[in-house]
């Protein structure tokens, strides 16, 4: 399996971090190491001084697809969740000056910790789906799909257009606004439509 993840795609994110907004989806990949199963702790990497939270909506597809017509892309993934894309800010912060690639800053082991999956029919509103993360009890980020820039079916369209989607895949869709720096201690926890889908302790 491969983890897709969708950067800028709501404007008040790429805002917050002084971001062009873009005029098609961006993407970049983490490896299958980066995933946190359910119930592991994640421990900050010695590497970085400034992790942040992202929390975004998950994807899972379910069928192997390529060049994807989005009028058929909903048939590709049948259940959500909700996911944190760890980020080394600091980090992504020197390659982007740089001009290089961000993976050091985003694929490193264990920067995708993934909630259980739900199957796709129990939401009621897919167009419109609520999510929010907590940091120590409190609402840090809080989101809704209607505000994404490009939507699940522009996401999958494009993405396929130049990598295969096979069964299994994550997408990670992209996060709203309110990403900040986790410490040793937090305690994490993240929401889809009031349900609480994945905690997190960090270390």
């Amino acid at each position: 399996m491969k983890i897709i993840c969708i950067g800028r795609n709501y404007v008040e994110h790429a805002a917050e971090l002084k971001n062009e907004v873009p005029g098609e989806p961006v993407f970049f990949m983490k490896p299958d190491t980066a995933l946190l199963p359910a119930g592991k702790d994640f421990y900050i990497p010695d590497f970085s001084n400034d992790i942040h939270h992202e929390v975004e909506l998950v994807l899972r597809i379910c069928k192997e697809g390529k060049h994807i017509a989005e009028e058929f892309a909903s048939k590709y993934f049948d259940q959500i969740t909700v996911g944190l894309d760890f980020t080394a800010r600091d980090v992504q912060q020197r390659q982007k000056e740089k001009g290089l690639p961000w993976e050091p800053a985003k694929a490193f082991d264990s920067s995708a910790p993934v909630g259980s999956f739900i199957p796709l029919n129990e939401v009621k509103n897919t167009k419109d789906i609520n999510f929010e993360l907590k940091k120590n009890g409190i609402t840090v980020q809080s989101g809704q799909s209607s505000l994404m820039l490009f939507s699940f079916e522009k996401i999958i369209a494009f993405v396929s257009s130049y990598v295969t989607l096979r069964k299994g895949d994550f997408i990670f869709t992209g996060t709203p606004k309110g990403v900040s720096r986790v410490e040793v201690g937090d305690q994490l926890e993240a929401f889809l439509e009031g349900k609480s889908l994945l905690k997190v302790s960090v270390k």
